[in-house]
């Protein structure tokens, strides 16, 4: 019997065969009109969080899912905000004697301690929809207590960082966020000519940086500082013209003025389609870099921003 199932299934096969090859063929066409729709969707490397939909040249977005991830991993949630956020000081080495205060606490099982512009962007962005908010552009975004803010909210994210340490958090963000389609991150300063620029990092505190060395120095308590080459571009050279931008945030130790010399487009745009605007506005740190806070107000106000608030060292604008 058993001989005879094996010749009897041998007698029908050629017909399942070809029912069989012709569902194959058609499961075949549909996989290659699919991969053909995903390369011409997906740039080469994967999402890399969106880019398309936030960035646009002359600088390719930062591929963290083609970079190692810090480890160990050491992470919590930010406190007392309505939408929060995981944020990790990963990559420890070996802890001194007497670590940091915000390691110690969350050491101790605390929430990481929340800084101050976490709440204000969430404020600001609590009066908008995200889906039709617009886009937020975090210039200095450091390690992302802006950027994951917004991105906690459901908020698309445009983040420009040229320093090494802080894109190793702010993919490390992207991880453990899951923000990969809402944040789109750019190795680059910004300035008002695209090209190269030189930074100035301090020894031993190594996650921020300034254009100015005096101004590096006089941040950062004098420390030791080193120069290193970086990549720079104009905001309105990488932000879409048809996106609509809901805040720009700038916090780039006194080079504000030339980021938003490089942003003049952007600004330009009419009441209602402008962004709200936060920047650090430290007259120290501005003279240090050839400018002034009414250079600044000069500026803005010949673009419509008639409108500054001055809240502790941010200045807060608005087009009437």
């Amino acid at each position: 019997m058993a001989n005879a199932w094996r010749r009897e299934r041998a007698a029908r096969w050629p017909a399942l065969s070809l029912r069989g090859l012709l569902a194959a063929g058609l499961l075949s066409a549909v996989v290659v009109v699919l991969c053909l729709f995903w390369r011409a969707a997906v740039p080469e490397g994967g999402f890399r969080g969106g880019a398309w939909a936030a960035a646009k040249g002359p600088i390719e977005p930062l591929d963290c899912r083609g970079s190692p991830q810090a480890w160990p991993v050491f992470a919590s949630s930010v406190e007392g905000l309505a939408r929060p956020f995981l944020y990790s000081l990963a990559d420890l080495g070996s802890l001194p004697e007497r670590p940091h205060k915000n390691i110690a606490r969350m050491l101790k099982g605390k929430p990481f301690r929340r800084p101050d512009i976490s709440l204000t962007v969430q404020q600001i962005l609590g009066e908008r929809k995200a889906e039709e908010g617009g886009l937020v552009v975090d210039v200095g975004a450091n390690v992302g207590m802006a950027t994951f803010a917004a991105a906690a909210m459901g908020f698309r994210v445009l983040a420009l960082e040229p320093v090494p340490e802080n894109l190793q958090r702010l993919c490390d963000g992207l991880f453990l966020n899951r923000a990969w389609d809402r944040v789109t991150l750019l190795a680059a300063a910004a300035s008002d000519r695209s090209g190269n620029i030189t930074l100035h990092k301090l020894v031993g505190r190594l996650d921020n940086s300034a254009v100015s060395a005096e101004g590096a120095r006089m941040a950062f308590k004098d420390k030791e500082e080193v120069a290193v080459g970086v990549a720079a571009v104009r905001l309105d050279d990488v932000v879409p013209a048809e996106r609509r931008v809901a805040l720009l945030k700038i916090d780039v130790q006194g080079w504000e003025l030339h980021v938003l010399r490089g942003a003049r487009e952007l600004l330009s745009r009419k009441p209602g389609e402008a962004p709200y605007l936060i920047y650090e506005e430290d007259e120290r740190l501005l003279r240090a870099s050839n400018a002034t806070a009414a250079d600044i107000r000069r500026f803005l106000a010949g673009l419509g921003y008639h409108r500054c608030q001055l809240r502790a060292t941010d200045a807060h604008c608005t087009k009437d």
